[in-house]
């Protein structure tokens, strides 16, 4: 039996060699933003395929080989210089934390961590004090071990708090608290190294417990400084800010918005051009003049927002007119009220209509007036609520007072919200201050007025 010939590629037609799988890309070597320390190890275990709890536990273990050997060796050799060999894990650590970057696909997350690094150097602080009375009744050395690093240590942590923990939401409310104890820390460690090196004649000891002694102060003097310096700094921008504003608003206020009123009276009140002219004049307005006026608040500002709104819909320029504090009233009953009496006084009347708004000790009162034929409240039919329900009933609801009176030069319309009623009034009414009361066609007209 003869084997089967091989089969020859046809002539003209290539050969197609098979695809080999490929490997599955790794993950890119990115730090997470739910981290125990720094990140690093979850990085790496990611990008290794490896389980997380190997990779800490080959940093912390050798983490851990180094410091006992460093420990023998300075105790029982006293050689130092396995210091840089010992701290080969810790290092290797900081470098992948310094070099690895952090995922960016939501870069304004908050940075979340599981330990309390801060907290666990402070202790770390403590413990290696300890060792200092141990390394003075052992052996004789210029330098006990443990004052260098405790006070390393220590501040450490100082410093981990103002560069870490005020962007880790769970550890920024207890950051100042940590970086106190801290400061206490290095003051009290500093005086008790500086009463054991003048008792003991150790002169190197004495100097050198100066350094905590003022890192401890200068913990609690340093960050009032550097936090008084940044609110000068942000008055002084604030006040730069403040002053190219006002050199714009004054420019502009001599050209372009001139031109806008120029426009405005020449065009009239009920032409669309003289309603774009207001339009952008407000809009240039509110941009120019947005937190100078003392007063800009929610009524005051609602007050205005509302006669821009009706200005855009309706043929009618409304002028807005605030004395008093105003601009700290929150009334929504008092500021829907007064939309439903502008809407009336800009559907019936047109032309101009005037907002007067007044602040005393005793009552909030706001004041629409209009130039429109005028008519008889007493003669509007029971099924028109415009006036009797969305302006007198809302604000009588609320505890306050609304009283329409009209006539042949226009009609006005009085609102008035006694000071101890205004709390209550806030959430009296059915509509917000920005919702319009319901009307079914009021034959009357309502306006912004000057004072009575």
């Amino acid at each position: 039996m003869t084997a089967p010939a091989a089969e020859q590629p046809l002539e003209g037609v290539p050969r197609v060699r098979p695809v080999r799988p490929t490997r599955p890309a790794r993950p890119a070597l990115v730090r997470p933003r739910e981290v125990w320390l720094a990140g690093v190890s979850i990085a790496l275990a990611r990008h290794l395929a490896w389980p997380a709890a190997v990779v800490r536990a080959i940093f912390a273990g050798a983490a851990a080989l180094g410091l006992l050997w460093a420990g023998l060796a300075i105790f029982l050799r006293g050689e130092f210089g396995i210091l840089p060999v010992a701290a080969a894990s810790p290092l290797l650590y900081a470098w992948f934390w310094a070099l690895v970057p952090r995922e960016t696909a939501t870069p304004d997350a908050p940075l979340r961590r599981e330990v309390p690094v801060a907290l666990a150097l402070l202790v770390a602080a403590g413990v290696l004090a300890l060792l200092v009375p141990v390394s003075w009744l052992v052996t004789w050395t210029p330098l006990p071990v443990g004052a260098v690093e405790a006070t390393a240590a220590a501040v450490a942590a100082i410093v981990w708090t103002l560069a870490v923990d005020v962007r880790d939401e769970r550890r920024a409310a207890s950051a100042p608290r940590v970086r106190a104890v801290a400061g206490g820390f290095l003051v009290a460690f500093g005086l008790a190294l500086l009463a054991g090196g003048f008792a003991d004649s150790r002169t190197l000891v004495a100097i050198v417990a100066v350094v905590p002694v003022l890192l401890g102060v200068a913990t609690f003097v340093v960050p009032p400084l550097l936090a008084r310096a940044s609110v000068r700094s942000a008055e002084r921008a604030a006040l730069a800010r403040e002053e190219q504003r006002s050199e714009i608003a004054a420019h502009l206020h001599d050209s372009v918005l001139q031109t806008l009123a120029i426009i405005q009276n020449r065009a009239g009140a009920g032409t669309e051009i003289a309603r774009i002219a207001r339009a952008q004049e407000r809009e240039l307005r509110d941009w120019l003049f947005a937190g100078t006026d003392p007063f800009a608040g929610d009524l005051a500002t609602e007050l205005r927002t509302i006669a821009r709104e009706l200005e855009l819909e309706h043929a009618v320029r409304i002028e807005v007119v605030t004395v008093g504090d105003v601009g700290a009233i929150e009334s929504r009953a008092l500021a829907a009220a007064a939309r439903e009496a502008l809407a009336n006084a800009a559907r019936h009347a047109g032309g101009d209509v005037t907002v007067y708004a007044e602040a005393t000790p005793d009552a909030v009162e706001v004041f629409v007036r209009d130039r429109g034929p005028g008519f008889d409240p007493d003669a509007v039919p029971d099924g028109r609520l415009g006036i009797r329900e969305s302006i007198v009933g809302r604000m009588a609801r609320a505890g306050g007072t609304g009283v329409v009176a009209s006539g042949s030069d226009g009609t006005e319309v009085q609102l008035r919200m006694p000071r101890a009623r205004l709390a209550g009034a806030t959430g009296a009414g059915t509509g917000t201050g920005r919702t319009s009361g319901t009307t079914t066609g009021t034959t009357g007209t309502t306006g912004t007025g000057g004072a009575p």
